[in-house]
């Protein structure tokens, strides 16, 4: 690994810092991009964590804290109008982080790529758990309770529903022309 140890206590944003300067510094193009918005800061909220604001150094490099934020970060995309919000729409588009190389230099080729398997298994045991916890969830509300309804029996009550009303439409006329 490149660069000095970070001298600031260690935080998740200290650490965020580190990790995100060390691909910074393999991709220079991407830091240099950051250049011109040195002491200009960006907001990350994240569900369950407090938010974090991280600021660009005259370097090009990210530090933590930061005065207002010119882009907001979030699991939904990148908010702001303003010309950090659109680079760091760019670099989140562009930069890629290899994971598995970097575990590579540390453990090597092959425990890199069994560790990466296995937490991409993971993640994928996690998304199919919390898929098939909707899908019971939704279930358990339509069959057992009953308090929703499938799109197709809705579209079945609406169709039931207007013929009931066509029914009694020609039942009225049929009523008034008996009067």
């Amino acid at each position: 690994m490149s660069g000095p140890a970070p001298t600031a206590k260690a935080t998740p944003a200290v650490a965020f810092c580190f990790l995100l300067n060390q691909l910074l510094a393999r991709e220079r193009w991407a830091l240099e991009r950051l250049l011109p918005f040195a002491g200009q800061s960006v907001e990350v909220r994240l569900p369950l964590l407090p938010a974090q604001r991280f600021a660009i150094g005259a370097d090009g490099r990210i530090e933590p804290g930061g005065a207002q934020p010119g882009a907001l970060v979030t699991l939904h995309g990148i908010s702001g109008a303003t010309p950090l919000a659109d680079e760091v729409r760019y670099l989140a588009r562009h930069l890629r982080w290899d994971a598995e190389e970097e575990l590579s230099r540390i453990v090597g080729d092959v425990a890199a790529h069994r560790l990466a398997d296995g937490v991409r298994a993971f993640i994928g045991w996690q998304r199919d758990s919390a898929i098939r916890i909707g899908e019971a969830l939704v279930d358990y509300a339509v069959q057992e309770r009953g308090a929703l309804v499938r799109r197709t029996e809705l579209g079945q009550l609406a169709g039931d529903i207007e013929r009931f009303a066509q029914a009694l439409e020609a039942l009225e006329n049929r009523v008034s022309h008996l009067d």
